[in-house]
């Protein structure tokens, strides 16, 4: 591969540098305030225009495709705009003009695909995991896939998957996009926590494992800066995808994107395309430290590679306690519930930063088990779509005074877990002792 520049950043440089009387917007004119005003800059020009690309952006954006090897678009407005334009493209792509367009959709699914499900008027299906399973994961095996795609007719317009999910458990992607293909669907990806996937040795991305559509948080596990995100199409596709991708974005986007997270965007494209490497061996060093934690006596879940989710009651402690013993000694982790913690590495941490967690971790005394039990995912009834759910007049009201009420918006153990109930669901007993479960007290829900 030719070596990677930065176009963007080199522009804002050369503004930065060149003492132009800003009479432009923003409001700040450059003049240091927190201290990176000088790059923060707008569509003037020579900037280009992220929705309108022809220039340093477009070049920017070829760069990051040549890394991934998909037509890849930059999004400043994290993953969440990414999968209102996946589906978006989907549905516009439907063949079944006139009809709903219809997603089959793991249950795990993040609250941006509800709120594009609620504003595009999509007819959602849900996959549930087999077997019982907390709030926290949904496994879906090829099998079971093959199996709902079978009996479905109409078949979906497309099959939508969360991997890998939040406490770090990866599907089986390569599986599901066979079964996809076979049918004759599409298969979109979240892989908001996944986009560091594509720098392991064999690589474990979703667009290099046959997904068709795909969306990553940069921000969530590359140096970039929180926001910037990727949506990937596979260059299987047609290609009306990718010329449609731009306009759709510009749909639900904000006319002002950020310069600055766009800078960060095309700042990492050369540190991947020369350190891509680091992501590989920082796997592999963390493989050895999660076989020592197992060894003292932690339950690790999932296979993510760079994601410790540590099991804190067969630790002896609930995940909020254990959050709170880290914080003490300086860590924060990335969540905490009552069953686990979520601590998410990268390879921008330093060998002394690793060494410190690890003997924070081995410094905790462990305790008896805790022994009680997550609720099990239920499925509930469906009373009325999500978007008529989602925009229809509310009321909060106490859970105890919520049973037979329709749930107006989504309520959840952490995104982008399982919810509980999705809008549109009537609430029951066992979503009730859930909620209680996670602490949630009081619930939106469709006013009568």
């Amino acid at each position: 591969m030719k070596k990677i520049t930065a176009p963007i950043c080199d522009f804002a440089r050369r503004y930065e540098k060149s003492g132009t009387l800003r009479l432009h917007m923003p409001g700040h004119k450059g003049v240091p305030f927190m201290g990176c005003e000088g790059l923060d800059i707008t569509e003037i020009k020579g900037a280009d225009s992220l929705f309108e690309a022809e220039g340093i952006i477009a070049e920017s954006e070829k760069n990051a495709s040549a890394l991934f090897g998909a037509r890849t678009f930059y999004s400043t407005e994290g993953s969440s705009l990414c999968i209102r334009t996946m589906l978006a493209l989907i549905m516009q792509n439907n063949p079944e003009r006139g009809e709903k367009t219809r997603v089959l959709a793991g249950r795990n699914a993040h609250k941006a695909f509800l709120s594009a499900a609620a504003l595009l008027d999509l007819e959602v299906e849900w996959l549930y995991p087999e077997g019982e399973h907390s709030y926290l994961a949904c496994p879906i095996a090829p099998a079971a896939l093959e199996a709902r795609l079978r009996e479905m007719a109409p078949k979906p317009a497309a099959v939508y998957i969360t991997s890998p999910d939040y406490l770090g458990n990866m599907a089986d992607v390569a599986g599901l996009a066979a079964v996809c293909h076979a049918h004759g669907v599409y298969l979109l990806v979240d892989n908001a926590h996944g986009a560091y996937l594509k720098f392991l040795e064999p690589s474990l991305h979703p667009i290099d494992l046959g997904a068709d559509l795909c969306c990553d948080s940069a921000h969530k596990t590359l140096p970039v800066l929180t926001g910037g995100a990727y949506l990937h199409i596979s260059e299987h596709v047609s290609p009306l995808f990718a010329d449609q991708a731009k306009k759709i974005m510009a749909l639900f986007a904000s006319t002002s994107p950020s310069y600055l997270i766009l800078q960060s965007l095309d700042a990492v494209n050369a540190y991947l395309a020369e350190h891509s490497n680091r992501y590989a061996d920082f796997a592999a060093l963390l493989t050895v430290h999660r076989a020592r934690l197992r060894a003292a006596g932690y339950v690790l879940v999932g296979n993510e590679p760079l994601k410790w989710t540590i099991y804190t009651k067969a630790y002896g402690y609930t995940g909020v306690e254990f959050s709170d013993i880290l914080r003490a000694k300086g860590i924060e982790c990335e969540f905490a519930d009552p069953d686990y913690v979520v601590l998410m590495l990268s390879p921008m941490l330093s060998n002394a930063d690793l060494a410190r967690v690890v003997e924070v971790l081995s410094w905790i005394k462990r305790r008896p088990p805790i022994q009680t039990i997550p609720p099990a995912v239920a499925v509930p009834e469906q009373s009325e779509s999500i978007r008529s759910a989602m925009l229809a007049p509310k009321e909060v009201l106490p859970i105890s005074q919520c049973v037979g009420r329709v749930l107006a918006d989504p309520g959840v153990g952490c995104p982008p877990a399982v919810p509980i109930l999705v809008c549109g669901e009537r609430i029951d007993r066992a979503a009730l002792d859930a909620f209680a479960y996670y602490g949630i007290t009081a619930c939106t829900v469709v006013k009568e």
